[in-house]
């Protein structure tokens, strides 16, 4: 297609509601018949509400595992947690390898400091920012890798704050809609 794609990058501090904004975006775009492709990665919390890791999880196919767990034994180590390298490295290979070959858009949630330690995750990104696809991508907001930052240019950055991210969530899901229906000729 000769057209730019739609690519929007979800950021803000934690706790902000970004992985709530990105999950309405794509729970919208599968209901108006879009095939989503990527991975999300939500936290865990254990009964007394303590965060125990982040769970990895095939946008498309529903399948799942652990991303990183507390005090997890693991050469790759992010503060408290140690990265599940056999469960995350198949959920991403599996996820981003079948949202490059068949997926209409792309979404990942999130580029951070722990999945970036992961060098699969690493090389299915690069592959990714380097796509025609329309993407949706949550990205930590200390992101800091030079090589990353240079290939968000052209985004439409989202930063959500809380005096704007209810204005966001009304109106952006539609708007990010509309883009990926003139993108494919759907409107």
């Amino acid at each position: 297609m000769n057209k730019q794609r739609p690519f929007y990058v979800i950021t803000g501090r934690p706790g902000i509601g970004k992985s709530t904004f990105f999950i309405k975006i794509i729970n919208l775009l599968g209901r108006e018949g879009f095939k989503v492709g990527g991975i999300q990665s939500p936290e865990v919390r254990g009964p007394a509400g303590r965060r125990i890791g982040f769970r990895i999880k095939d946008l498309y196919s529903g399948d799942e595992g652990w991303l990183a767990r507390r005090n997890y034994p693991s050469p790759i180590r992010v503060g408290a947690y140690g990265v599940v390298i056999q469960d995350a490295e198949r959920i991403i290979r599996k996820a981003l390898g079948d949202a490059l070959s068949t997926a209409d858009v792309i979404g990942v949630d999130e580029v951070g400091p722990m999945e970036l330690r992961i060098p699969v995750f690493r090389d299915y990104l690069m592959k990714i920012l380097d796509s025609d696809k329309p993407l949706i991508l949550v990205v930590h907001y200390r992101l800091r890798d030079p090589r990353i930052l240079g290939k968000l240019e052209g985004s439409e950055r989202i930063v959500l704050t809380y005096e704007n991210r209810d204005y966001y969530s009304r109106i952006y899901p539609a708007k990010i809609l509309e883009s990926i229906k003139r993108f494919y000729g759907r409107v």
